[in-house]
């Protein structure tokens, strides 16, 4: 069956998973395939129990009812009982050395991007980025959504005083929110493609202007959570990967039903060389759009793994629900 479906022998030791680009990425290949590997020989070594005993032992003619037992035998049953301890110490082990290494945060990283998502897409920008000459950039502007009063602090609506929902938080003050001088944001007509640099250190900061979303790209292995108000929310919502390990398109998706769209809400990463990246940010700041700037440095300028959605939405639709994209 390997030989005619033309699998290699790496396609068919990952057992479904995509190929890694980030030495997180394979690192946990490394360990789903190689627990599922333990699980195939633990799983064969019970087929082969079950199935002997039921070949071999089946009540006959002229036989007593029941078998010979194994009860109290006490060597036999702590073997029984000390070969699982020790199956799940080595996953606990080899999981929190993989584990470690995923969640591992290293400070001032050469590119650090806000990941805002929202119903249904997603916006992109860059905080902080260090090109290889070592000029390092700072990005961020103004959040326009104002500040959020402090616990027990009110503030004037329409003349009056209010405390808002959540201990004084309001909906509409996304204080919580980055934004940057270099922004990507699809919509349904356009995938947005984040560009980001092959062999660097790369920070993503996660937030959501809405509800719950996830981000994840397949290559990477890895996804989060994506929620508004992360500090409330005690959530996590920064991660690092080491690098990407070569240039390519790769697709990210959104993992959390978020709503009707949910499942076109997709991106692109775009991972090309420093030099490119670092003449992609000049241009970027220059004035180019995304697209441009993607084709200056010789890149396909819209997304090649996935493409926009029809919303189908009428005029009335629109109206009524808003254009979130």
């Amino acid at each position: 069956m390997l030989a005619m479906s033309g699998c290699s022998a790496d396609e068919a030791m990952r057992f479904g998973w995509p190929e890694g680009v980030t030495p997180q990425a394979r690192d946990m290949t490394t360990l789903w395939s190689w627990s599922v590997v333990a699980a195939l020989i633990m799983g064969a070594l019970v087929w082969g129990l079950t199935f002997w005993t039921i070949t071999f032992h089946r009540k006959k003619e002229g036989t007593p009812d029941f078998p010979r037992q194994t009860g109290y035998n006490v060597p036999l049953e702590l073997f029984y009982t000390a070969v699982p301890f020790v199956i799940v110490a080595i996953l606990f082990y080899f999981t929190v050395l993989v584990q470690t290494k995923v969640e591992k945060m290293e400070p001032n990283p050469p590119v650090l991007v806000d990941v805002t998502a929202f119903q249904w897409n997603w916006r992109f920008g860059y905080r902080e980025v260090k090109l290889d000459d070592g000029t390092q950039l700072n990005l961020e502007k103004p959040n326009p959504y104002g500040t959020q009063p402090k616990p027990g602090e009110a503030v004037m609506v329409d003349g009056k005083e209010k405390h808002g929902p959540n201990n004084g938080r309001f909906q509409e003050i996304r204080d919580y929110l980055h934004f940057s001088k270099i922004e990507t944001q699809g919509s349904s007509a356009e995938i947005p493609v984040l560009v980001l640099p092959t062999n660097t250190r790369i920070e993503f900061d996660l937030a959501s202007a809405d509800v719950v979303h996830s981000f994840y790209v397949p290559q990477f292995a890895f996804k989060r959570d994506v929620f508004p108000n992360p500090q409330q929310n005690h959530t996590n919502n920064r991660f690092q990967i080491s690098e990407i390990d070569r240039p390519g398109a790769f697709v990210g998706r959104c993992a959390e039903m978020c709503g009707d769209y949910h499942s076109m809400m997709n991106f692109e990463i775009r991972a090309v060389t420093p030099d490119k990246f670092a003449q992609y940010i000049k241009d970027r700041l220059a004035g180019e759009d995304n697209a441009a700037a993607l084709a200056a440095i010789g890149e396909q300028p819209q997304a090649v793994t996935t493409a926009p959605f029809n919303t189908r939405r009428t005029a009335r639709t629109a109206s009524s629900v808003g254009e979130n994209n």
